[in-house]
């Protein structure tokens, strides 16, 4: 399974009321597929507020997405939690939506053994036969899903891909050295995008790309089709917006950034839930900073 080389994990629309707004997913999914050049979309990821959102929430979002993409990309569905028999029923109603693949968050907060996390990987992994994106992002789950698990998680038939979230190249040019044929490393960092590409990495999984996607789309092709200095030029035209959205001021937790952008760009996907807050004035003004073209908008 290739999921491509760019896949956006995608925020949830809500109303005033904070329900999902399925008007607005309509249109978001068009866009991300149609001009922002998504190959694949993460539904329920901890962009989409997975934490907040409920199981019927959550499968009529697969089920929609899914509707709504009508074969043009794939559809991923976050089934992950730190509740390993919450993670596999997920996955079960993921493949029952129609999913093409899910993504699987390492287990947060109670920071279990490499043995857990195998254990816990490979439990959600065999609930179906779809095919899996593992994710490891240390800093928010506190745990780091090593080299050696993942490994022993490669033979699995259908862990076919991993999103790493973190600044160590070490150790993704070791994952990658220890990739069975097939298997896929994509980015989890914006900023980092085009350092992962330099090492071998396939793509990313991108929150710029709601707004700057085809521009990422851009960057990538061109460094495939070799030309490293338009590449690298790119990069940095394109770095204030992917620090920007996650480190603006007071550092607001994601995604309320992206949908702040998202409303610059004509997309009324509302707020955040609780314990997540919107951004503020002050945060607000430095995303539109971000997007001068869009500062009347």
């Amino acid at each position: 399974m290739d999921f491509g080389r760019l896949i956006t994990a995608m925020v949830t629309p809500f109303d005033q009321e904070l329900r999902i707004d399925w008007e607005q997913l309509e249109r978001l999914v068009e866009y991300l597929i149609v001009e922002q050049k998504s190959e694949a979309l993460i539904v329920s990821g901890t962009t989409g507020e997975s934490g907040t959102l409920t199981d019927d929430e959550k499968e009529s979002l697969f089920r929609e997405t899914v509707r709504l993409a009508a074969g043009r990309c794939k559809v991923i569905a976050g089934t992950g939690s730190n509740d390993t028999a919450h993670s596999i029923e997920m996955t079960r109603k993921a493949k029952k939506a129609g999913a093409d693949g899910i993504l699987l968050v390492a287990p947060y907060y109670i920071r279990p053994s490499q043995e857990g996390i195998y254990s816990h990987f490979k439990a959600a992994a065999e609930a179906s036969d779809l095919p899996v994106m593992l994710y490891n992002i240390p800093g928010r789950c506190g745990v780091n899903v090593e080299l050696s698990t993942v490994e022993r998680l490669m033979e699995l038939p259908n862990v076919v891909a991993t999103k790493e979230a973190h600044e160590d190249l070490n150790h993704i040019t070791q994952l990658l050295l220890a990739a069975k044929p097939g298997f896929k490393v994509y980015c989890g960092e914006d900023a980092l995008t085009l350092p992962y590409l330099s090492v071998g990495a396939h793509g990313v999984v991108s929150v710029a790309s709601h707004v700057i996607g085809a521009r990422m789309k851009e960057l990538i092709d061109t460094y495939l089709s070799g030309d490293i200095v338009r590449a690298a030029a790119l990069h940095r035209e394109l770095y204030p917006v992917f620090k920007g959205l996650f480190f603006c001021p007071h550092r607001v937790a994601s995604p309320a950034p992206v949908k702040s952008a998202l409303q610059l760009h004509g997309f009324e996907v509302g707020g955040v839930r609780l314990p997540l807050v919107p951004c503020t004035e002050e945060e607000a003004r430095f995303i539109r900073g971000l997007f001068p073209e869009r500062a009347i908008v």
